[in-house]
């Protein structure tokens, strides 16, 4: 893949986290060394090079968290939608 093909992909990816502002998802991230985070959040903010998940934690705590949009091209970051399971990012594979 190009580096122009690149920005246009990380921008497509970018439009469509801000068009699902507030929506629940489950996020699956990659933390290195057989380190998988398993969790569901909404998505709370979008910036120019991230976004951020605020996440439900154990006993009612929030905690929030930021990924770029280069780890859901990468596939570090992986979205699916709560209720049908279906990855938000299908059109990527």
């Amino acid at each position: 893949m190009d580096t122009l093909n690149q920005v246009q992909v990380v921008g497509r990816i970018r439009a469509d986290l801000e068009s699902m502002m507030g929506e629940r998802m489950k996020l699956k991230a990659n933390m290195g060394r057989s380190k998988v985070l398993e969790r569901e959040g909404v998505l709370e903010q979008t910036h120019p090079s991230l976004f951020v998940l605020k996440i439900d934690e154990k006993r009612g705590r929030t905690a929030r968290v930021s990924y770029s949009y280069v780890d859901i091209l990468t596939g570090t970051v992986e979205l699916t939608d709560c209720d049908t399971g279906e990855c938000i990012f299908g059109w990527l594979n």
